[in-house]
């Protein structure tokens, strides 16, 4: 895992990162009355409304495989070594419309390629799971639901 790459955070998305070290899957929604509609990739503004009020809610982290791709051949030599592995978008079922991208895998500490890609379907249940990365940050990822 010390060769993957950590992810990148900015003052918009740090509070996404600071709930999911603590297991926690939030997304940021407006806060502004008669809008509240949720927003991913976290911004300062509602594209909705246009209003600066924001807050993070809680989501169920249940969600369907949108899409996903296996990338031939990774290009970085930590990526790989877990070859072959998946890449997913996963929209989530309590906020239609927000999709994250992630790994399926057998568990939260399992290696990239510890799911067959042939299980992968567009369409399947998927629930998030977190990866401590370090004590500050955990990586979302995603497991099967049967």
């Amino acid at each position: 895992m010390d060769d993957l790459l950590p992810p990148v955070t900015d003052e918009d998305g740090a509070p996404f990162w600071e709930y999911a070290a603590r297991g926690e899957l939030r997304v940021q929604a407006c806060a502004a009355t008669g809008c509240g509609r949720p927003r991913f990739p976290p911004r300062p503004c509602c594209p909705h409304c246009r209003s600066f009020d924001s807050e993070w809610r809680a989501v169920s982290g249940r969600g369907r495989v949108w899409s996903y791709v296996l990338p031939h051949p990774p290009l970085l030599p930590a990526y790989a070594a877990q070859a072959p592995y998946n890449v997913v978008v996963v929209e989530l079922t309590d906020a239609p419309g927000i999709r994250l991208v992630g790994n399926v895998v057998s568990g939260p500490d399992a290696p990239l390629d510890s799911v067959d890609p042939e299980r992968l379907r567009i369409g399947a249940p998927v629930k998030a799971v977190f990866c401590p990365v370090t004590a500050d940050v955990a990586l979302v990822r995603w497991t099967l639901e049967r």
